[in-house]
């Protein structure tokens, strides 16, 4: 896979080793096993310690996937063929949560939590607000849990959390800031949440490698050539607590990588 962007690096320690973790938005994990390169050419290429999706619009047992070495959590939506995340890791985890006790959305397989022994994992596929902003009060809602949820996981040990966070935070990460402020996406309201969240003990890990860097985008709409003339977002994210960022060794943005709408994200990290 190619690099878009610049990466860190460290020395690492004798005792320590590194983890790959992966985050992609497939838009319809079926339907991403079907193209070419599909699914499991995609995972196999990535060979990643763990490997979290978003919008998989599936139940478990739905799709049966052969991943020798992995353990496979799923996160589903009441609603068929809606929403839904799941992580593939290589350790075992310790822990499993799928819901954050939010009053909204908490029925819709938006996160996957796994604790392992020196870290959270969190993999979150945060509600959109929906066109004209119809869905913005209960995004606020879930944000504001999500944010908590985060935190009381942080005062257990680090947190790595990652997906797609359906929003671009600055007017760098993306194409056309001036005509989406009012948009979903990119509202005052989304962004200034967002901000709350890093305020709140997170590290954004791939705008803190690359602070300058433009044209860096995660997701293209499906219209008017979006990709190919690179008009996209930055909505796809891994953060860290600000206690952690000290071990991240990289982050990428892998858009060489197609099947959906979105391409995966990684970063690398001691362990």
């Amino acid at each position: 896979m190619a690099d878009t962007t610049k990466t860190a690096s460290a020395p690492e320690a004798a005792s320590e080793r590194e983890l790959r973790l992966v985050s992609w938005n497939v838009n319809g994990l079926r339907a991403v096993m079907k193209k070419e390169p599909g699914f499991m050419q995609v995972f196999d290429a990535l060979d990643a310690d763990v490997f979290a999706l978003q919008e998989t619009k599936m139940q478990e047992g739905q799709l049966e996937l052969d991943l020798p070495g992995y353990t496979q959590v799923w996160s589903s939506a009441e609603r068929k063929g809606y929403s839904g995340t799941a992580v593939f890791s290589r350790a075992e985890p310790l822990k499993v949560i799928r819901q954050i006790g939010s009053p909204v959305a908490d029925d819709e397989g938006r996160v996957c939590a796994l604790e392992f022994e020196g870290f959270w994992f969190v993999d979150v596929y945060t509600p959109n607000s929906k066109q004209g902003l119809a869905r913005l009060d209960e995004r606020m809602v879930w944000d504001e849990r999500f944010r908590a949820f985060l935190q009381e996981l942080d005062r257990q040990k680090p947190v790595v959390t990652c997906g797609d966070f359906n929003v671009a935070h600055e007017e760098i990460d993306l194409k056309n800031p001036a005509t989406n402020h009012e948009n979903a996406g990119f509202s005052d309201e989304e962004r200034a949440s967002f901000g709350k969240l890093l305020d709140a003990g997170f590290t954004d890990t791939f705008r803190t490698l690359n602070p300058t860097l433009e044209g860096a985008y995660s997701w293209w709409s499906y219209r008017m050539r979006a990709r190919e003339r690179n008009a996209g977002w930055r909505i796809d994210y891994f953060l860290v607590s600000d206690r952690a960022f000290g071990r991240v060794t990289g982050a990428r943005i892998l858009d060489d990588v197609y099947g959906s709408d979105h391409c995966p994200v990684e970063l690398t990290i001691r362990a």
